[in-house]
């Protein structure tokens, strides 16, 4: 069959309805079964009817052989009872092919040819056309001896009563075949409809079910069955997808909301400066308050463009070797101003040594922990950075002598716009710093933990795989 044939049928087999589909195998299948079981059958009843025949013709050649020595070859048509003229004939043949004897019905010719007679070493069954009989023959040839020579005992019976015996077997099964292959293929199609009508009811309910109704779920069939264990993975996912759902509502709400401060200070700034003339202190004031609200909005944007790459919590990376130290140190140096403006500074403690990772995402996550440290840190302390290599990974951690985290943030810290009241500023990338630290992290392999130190403040460990 051609390729472009071949695939226009199995696009039609698809197309099809499932219950047709199935109907269809369920048919093609009992169609299988009652051929095989019809022609089991007619071979069966075939060679049992043969069988009975050769049993009846081994039974007369037996009876003709015994009285032989008895009362001769004129044996051979005295027994009208065991022979039938009309279906059961016998000849005694001399190797040399003559008639020594025959019943009338068969007389014309011998049953079998000299080339026959004299290979014959025992009884032996042959079937073919004897002269004077209309049907096939059943033959059975048996030597013997008689008056000191060889002859050869040969009895037959029509297989006209088998063939016709075969003929009404098959005429039943050529009958009957469609006729019980089309009840089955009913019941087929009966038996397929009611075993996917909970499918269509457990789809109706998966379609009834929309935005507006995110709780609702699909009944689940208290049988225990593949359809149970269906209705219970759709309802999982069900529930996957109103979280996602959810969690997206809620990311597009806070986002909304985190954006409206800093674009609400920049127009009231620009408003305020566009209000009456303004001397140039005053201009170069507002366009410098202005650029800080600017900058808050672009970090605000970058860390939402990071969240929105996440595919699966992975972050596209680029790794490549960079000093631990010089890395941690470029990225503490433009926090240093602030610290010193929130009374702090900056400690970098780290080896120099050269490790394999992506210095953008890395001093990106370092970045947000900073501001974290500095807006929450205070008291005069110091914000130390320790790096070090542990192993086949590298451990980064930021630890401040703030008030440490809320106890109410701690168990959510890494999703977005988890800061409590408390916690929250509005500063720079409020409610997604660790979010993005978290995304970092598992983005090359690793974790990040938060916790408050015995001492005061807090604590955040970034484990990355370098």
């Amino acid at each position: 069959m051609p390729a472009t044939a071949c695939g226009t049928t199995v696009r039609t087999w698809t197309r099809l309805p499932l219950r047709s589909r199935l109907t269809l195998v369920f048919a093609l299948v009992m169609a299988t079964v009652l051929a095989a079981l019809g022609g089991f059958l007619y071979t069966r009843l075939g060679a049992e009817l043969l069988r009975g025949t050769d049993l009846e013709l081994r039974s007369r050649a037996g009876v003709i052989v015994s009285a032989l020595d008895e009362r001769g070859p004129l044996h051979i048509d005295a027994g009208r009872t065991l022979i039938d003229p009309d279906e059961a004939f016998a000849q005694i043949l001399d190797t040399s092919g003559a008639i020594v004897a025959t019943t009338p019905g068969v007389r014309a010719a011998p049953m079998l040819p000299v080339g026959e007679l004299r290979s014959l070493s025992g009884p032996t069954f042959l079937t073919r056309r004897v002269t004077g009989v209309d049907d096939p023959a059943r033959l059975l040839g048996v030597p013997a001896a008689w008056q000191g020579r060889q002859v050869v005992v040969a009895v037959g019976a029509t297989l006209g009563d088998r063939g016709e015996a075969l003929d009404r077997l098959l005429l039943l099964l050529v009958v009957g075949g469609p006729v019980a292959l089309g009840l089955s293929s009913m019941a087929g199609w009966a038996v397929a409809g009611a075993a996917l009508r909970p499918v269509e009811r457990i789809r109706m309910e998966a379609a009834a079910i929309s935005e507006s109704e995110p709780d609702r779920r699909l009944p689940v069939p208290e049988t225990g069955d593949e359809l149970a264990r269906l209705a219970r993975t759709l309802n999982a996912m069900l529930g996957r997808l109103q979280e996602a759902l959810e969690r997206e509502h809620r990311f597009v709400d806070e986002a909304s909301h985190e954006l409206r401060t800093p674009l609400a200070i920049l127009k009231a700034e620009l408003d305020l400066a566009l209000a009456r003339p303004r001397s140039q202190a005053e201009l170069e004031a507002t366009v410098r308050s202005a650029s800080v609200e600017t900058d808050q909005l672009v970090q605000l944007a970058e860390d939402l463009l990071v969240l929105a790459r996440t595919n699966g919590g992975r972050l596209p990376l680029r790794r490549m070797p960079v000093s631990l130290a010089g890395l941690l140190m470029d990225t503490a140096a433009p926090f240093q101003a602030r610290a010193r403006a929130a009374r702090s500074r900056i400690e970098v403690v780290a080896p120099d040594e050269q490790v394999e990772l992506d210095p953008v995402r890395l001093r990106q996550a370092v970045q947000n922990l900073l501001d974290n440290a500095i807006r929450h840190g205070g008291g005069g302390q110091p914000i130390v950075v320790t790096g070090q290599r542990d192993g086949e990974a590298v451990r980064i951690t930021v630890e401040d002598r703030g008030r440490g985290f809320p106890a109410e943030v701690l168990g959510r810290a890494f999703k977005p716009f988890s800061s409590s009241p408390v916690s929250a500023d509005g500063g720079i990338g409020a409610g997604l710093g660790l979010a993005i630290v978290s995304a970092v992290a598992e983005a090359h392999g690793g974790h990040v933990s938060v916790a408050n130190s015995e001492g005061g403040g807090a604590r955040v460990v970034l484990v990355v795989n370098a």
